[in-house]
């Protein structure tokens, strides 16, 4: 470090030391921050903005919340704030002295209403670490202008694709879809004639993001590829080839795909030619955009999860399973007219419509394309605007899509790993936000659901309970059969909170939020009763069970204390 860096160094901590000892000066040497919780209104309970707002008021420019009351804030050197997915109201209550160091570091818990369970737990996260702020004039009318200056940058090629990626609202991965979102727009899982995409040589890919179209005609065995094309950041093609179907084709779907016989004629290029050709330029950590990509994929017979889709970026004005047409999109944000030549489509044009549409939304932020009045940022980057310094510690793909360009990104892989670099960042006196998050007993609700064993006796158990019970009167919620395994791993959990709650410095803010329940045996259910699937419960018996876990599971928790 040199000499001059030093001086800075010194100079920033002398500041920060005059100003504690400022504060103590005036509060006294004995002053705590304390929180006093004001008494809940009839049916009233906390949503995820209301615990987001705490933190904003404690160190940013936040309103001051209505649920509580901080005295001596500005006596808080930091906030920490832990998510524990998948403890439910009715999972601590039952487990109380488990999880006791839960009521020992913040006391009793208010209730909070969790998204609903048709939702997932990235957009919970979403939830707490992206804030709605007024969007100012000068911000619309650029983003007004947005869609016209793309065609401009399109023809000068003046999109770079490093250039591009840096100063941007949020990263490129935040527009991804979830595993929830590919699951509920029609995309492939684990079919056993697809080829998967896999790890880019020499460990990076020669293209980040790439766009890709497909055209399909109709043969003997239903819809079958014709062309694949794929075009890059600036809209330049990097490949574009015919494919001659395995089966005998029954109607080239000109008026659509802008296939004919003569294009057809003299093509050998087979589906596992071109596959090989995608597999070259696609890999797993390429992010390929394009428009109800499903369908193109599904022709390709190839599965690639990194995808952003733009019928999906863009919500239809009447939302639910509603999208929006290509053309209708280009036209409205690209002033571009696309699928009118009255031959068919392009898949060149169109892959470049998409690429250009998912542009605007990353270059502009996910709001592009909403009523302007409010726009969506990082927590982070909020805190950082006002000179507070912050500390993530998640899974890597979330860190990707929520950390701030000046925060402390630290990718973990387990729980324990969490806690060992979230108990170093609290202790850092230059850290004033400190995020982590303990997924164990989430990640063991995924896979008790994945055992139909399990998932039955499960089923039996509520089917019991709620036989035995049918007077709401009687009904307290479903009760829990611990397991020996899940014993385990709410103890473990206890003793993480036990020792983060340890480290924490005097009058630090410590939240945990729990954020949902197991949402993991809702969205199994869901998609029973959706396919119809076989099962030996009654149907209308499990309805009721879903109505009774997911009533359960929209029920979460929020504690909050201060480290005295």
């Amino acid at each position: 470090m040199s000499s001059q860096e030093q001086k800075s160094e010194g100079a920033t901590l002398e500041k920060e030391n005059k100003e504690s000892s400022n504060f103590f000066d005036i509060y006294g040497p004995q002053a705590k921050a304390e929180i006093v919780f004001k008494t809940p209104e009839t049916n009233s309970t906390l949503n995820l903005q209301d615990v987001q707002g705490l933190v904003t008021w404690v160190l940013a420019d936040g309103f001051m919340p209505s649920w509580v009351f901080i005295k001596n804030k500005p006596l808080i050197p930091k906030v920490v704030m832990l998510y524990v997915p998948g403890l439910d109201a009715a999972l601590y209550l039952a487990q109380s002295k488990t999880l006791s160091s839960f009521k020992q570091s913040c006391g009793n818990p208010r209730a909070l209403l969790a998204l609903s369970c048709v939702s997932d737990g990235m957009q919970t996260i979403d939830a707490l670490l992206t804030c709605k702020v007024k969007r100012k004039r000068n911000v619309i009318d650029s983003v007004r202008d947005a869609g016209q200056s793309a065609e401009k940058e399109r023809s000068n090629s003046l999109i770079d694709s490093a250039e591009f990626l840096k100063d941007i609202p949020f990263p490129v991965t935040y527009y991804t879809l979830t595993a929830k979102d590919l699951e509920d727009n029609g995309y492939c899982l684990n079919q056993p004639d697809f080829v998967s995409t896999l790890p880019a040589p020499g460990g990076s890919s020669l293209y980040e993001i790439l766009a890709l179209d497909c055209e399909m005609c109709i043969t003997s065995e239903g819809f079958e590829l014709t062309r694949v094309t794929l075009v890059d950041i600036k809209g330049q093609v990097v490949l574009d080839k015919l494919v001659k179907p395995s089966n005998p084709i029954t109607d080239y779907n000109t008026r659509f795909s802008g296939i004919t016989y003569e294009m057809l004629s003299g093509v050998t290029t087979s589906l596992q030619d071109v596959q090989e050709d995608f597999l070259k330029l696609v890999h797993k950590d390429t992010i390929l955009v394009g428009h109800s990509l499903e369908n193109d994929l599904l022709a390709l017979k190839i599965y690639h999860d990194l995808i952003i889709d733009t019928s999906v970026l863009y919500k239809h004005p009447r939302g639910g399973s509603y999208k929006t047409a290509l053309r209708v999109l280009a036209k409205r944000f690209l002033s571009r007219e696309i699928q009118q030549s009255g031959t068919g489509h392009d898949s060149i044009e169109d892959a470049r419509a998409a690429m250009d549409l998912a542009l605007l939304k990353i270059r502009n932020g996910p709001d592009f394309g909403s009523p302007p009045s409010f726009m969506r940022r990082k927590l982070l980057t909020l805190l950082g605007e006002c000179g507070k310094t912050t500390s993530f510690i998640d899974d890597i793909s979330i860190v990707k899509r929520y950390a701030s360009e000046s925060s402390h990104a630290i990718p973990v892989c387990s729980d324990d790993e969490a806690l060992l670099k979230a108990r170093k960042e609290v202790k850092n006196d230059r850290v004033h936000f400190v995020w982590t998050q303990f997924s164990e007993l989430n990640s063991y609700f995924r896979k008790q659901v994945e055992d139909d064993v399990k998932l039955n006796g499960k089923l039996a158990e509520m089917i019991s309970l709620l036989t035995c019970n049918k007077k709401p009167a009687n009904r307290k919620g479903a009760k829990y059969n611990v397991s020996t395994e899940l014993k385990e791993i709410l103890t473990r959990i206890d003793a993480r909170v036990r020792s983060l709650h340890a480290a924490l410095p005097t009058n630090s803010m410590f939240i945990i939020c729990t954020g949902h329940g197991d949402i993991a045996i809702v969205h199994r259910l869901r998609k029973m009763l959706t396919e119809q699937s076989e099962t030996m419960v009654p149907r209308a018996k499990l309805v009721k069970v879903l109505e009774e876990l997911q009533a359960q599971a929209e029920v979460a928790l929020c504690f909050v204390g201060m480290k005295h």
